[in-house]
């Protein structure tokens, strides 16, 4: 799956910053390609107001 970045992290919390960067996402725009399992998609449910999926 990817993942993309598409609001910025400014005023977001520690934790949700830190599973950004965890993911590889530190800029808006920024995009990576990510498994499809349990762990990623529990990063995802917890930045998923700030992320856009696509398979």
């Amino acid at each position: 799956m990817n993942v993309k970045l598409v609001k910025s992290l400014i005023g977001s919390k520690k934790d949700q910053i830190a599973t950004a960067h965890a993911l590889g996402l530190f800029k808006v725009g920024d995009s990576t390609q990510q498994p499809d399992n349990a762990q990623t998609q529990g990063k995802i449910k917890k930045i998923g107001h700030l992320v856009q999926v696509s398979e």
